[in-house]
Order: structure tokens, then sequence, then C-alpha cells
């Protein structure tokens, strides 16, 4: 079972939206604080509703924490329960942190014996897995980024990865109010993202009659407006798909991306 709910949280990060019917997200305690050495804590789950914890933990494995100096930050006191992951996070320096979960893998699925098969972890281990005489291979590169920022003190820039699906700010990621309107940049491998769909949700849906999503496009400078409705809890999700792999036997790339953003009240 343990290795059953491990695969599903893994699969929910990569894999395109068809494929699963549980989101990830990370929530911050804060994300905005007035002075450094301040601490919070990270909630990091897989569920049925934005922001409630109904199904499984996101494994912290891949987590990546960039201070806003560039330099990595460590996270503290890392746990794993029944229904989500755990750990807290001092903001010992001036700025914005940028916290991600950050996975890299491979998919494979095939038939042995005319019963399907499936192996999701990192490219190295498909040699053991899949058998010589695997039937119908089809293995896909699967990148995805789960992330969110906190800021002590005044905001700083937040430098792009470069790699895989990632969102930029051009309004600051922590200084979003409700009733204004804030841009962001996507980017595919560091390129400006055009066409992508975005899908933004509201928090709280489990106390509303409709979702209240918000689909909006990206252009062709990999821009997208958005303005908020009301404060609270933000889920934003994008992705895509292309032939750009850096593994050899895969024939795809499926990529994705999930950010959790506070909207203010002004």
């Amino acid at each position: 079972m343990k290795n059953a709910v491990r695969f599903a949280a893994a699969l929910a990060l990569c894999l395109p939206a068809a494929a699963h019917a549980h989101d990830v997200w990370m929530v911050p305690s804060s994300t905005v604080l007035s002075a450094t050495g301040s601490w919070i804590t990270v909630d990091a789950a897989v569920g049925n509703d934005k922001f409630y914890f109904n199904h499984a933990p996101l494994r912290l494995d891949n987590l990546a924490i960039q201070a806003p100096g560039g330099q990595p930050a460590q996270a503290e006191n890392l746990n794993r329960g029944k229904l989500r992951s755990t750990f807290d996070l001092q903001l010992a320096e001036a700025g914005t942190y940028r916290i991600a979960v950050v996975n890299d893998g491979v998919f494979a699925r095939w038939k042995e014996d005319g019963k399907p098969k499936r192996y999701f972890g990192k490219p190295e281990g498909l040699a053991n897995a899949v058998p010589a005489q695997a039937q119908d291979l089809e293995i896909s590169q699967s990148m995805g980024r789960v992330e969110t920022f906190a800021t002590a003190g005044k905001p700083s820039v937040i430098k792009p990865a470069g790699k895989g699906l990632e969102m930029m700010p051009v309004t600051h990621p922590n200084d979003l109010y409700a009733g204004e309107t804030a841009t962001f940049q996507m980017l595919l491998d560091g390129q400006p993202a055009a066409g992508l769909q975005m899908t933004i949700v509201p928090g709280g849906s489990r106390y509303r009659d409709q979702i209240g999503e918000i689909e909006v496009q990206t252009g062709q400078d990999g821009k997208f407006a958005v303005k908020w409705p009301q404060p609270g809890l933000y889920w934003v999700e994008a992705r895509a798909e292309d032939d750009q792999t850096s593994v050899p036997q895969a024939s795809k790339r499926r990529l994705s991306y999930v950010a959790t953003l506070e909207v203010l009240q002004p």
C-alpha cells in the first residue's frame, strides 16, 4: 500500500491532467514577513480539493529551496505523515525564498505476457525495471515543479532555473492584492512559453457551489495576466508536452507546473 501511495503522489505531479484525479500543492504558514530570522512551516500534499489534506503526502525527496542570494537554503524538521508532509524554514536573510519540489524522471508502460506493467522513477532504473521482452513499450520523460514563495522584508528578484516549465514574476508573487491585476511570464527551458493554458483556482472550493476557475492563455511572450477577484490562496497550474527529451529512450516529454500564491486584502 505504501508503494501505491508513493507512486500515486509522484504520478500526480508529472502526468497530464487526464491521467490523474488529484492535485498537488505546497502551502506556507506565511508568505510575507516583516523581519528576517522568522520561521515558516510549509505543508505539502496531494488531494482531491485544493489545500485540503484528504489523500496523501507530497514526497520531499527533491525539495529545492533557493534563498534570496541564489544559494540553496536548508529546510528543517522534515516529516511525512499520512496525509501531508511538513517542514520548517527560517528566512535568515532579507528577500524572497523560492520553495519548490522539482521532479525529473521517466514513466514507462509495457506488457509482459499480455499483462500491463509500469515504471516511474529515475532513468538509470529503466534497465532493471523493463525486461528485454517487453511488449508495446512506451517511455516518456516527466518533469514537474511544485512551488511557492515567501519574502522577509523587501521582495527580491527571482531568477529562472532555465529547465522545464516555470513561472517568472512581472508582478512579484508576494505583492498580490485583491482587485488588482498581476502579470507573470511562463518559461519553457528558459524561453517564453506561448499559447500555454493556465488554470487558476481560488482556495475554499469546499465551501462554494462553483469551483471558480479562471482560465487564461499565455501570449507570444509567454506572459499572462489575472485580476484577483478576492483575497486568499490561489492554485496556479500549467501543463505542456513536447519531444525535447534529455532521456535517449524517451519519445516525449511531459511537463507540469503548480504554484501556490497568496492574495492579500488591499
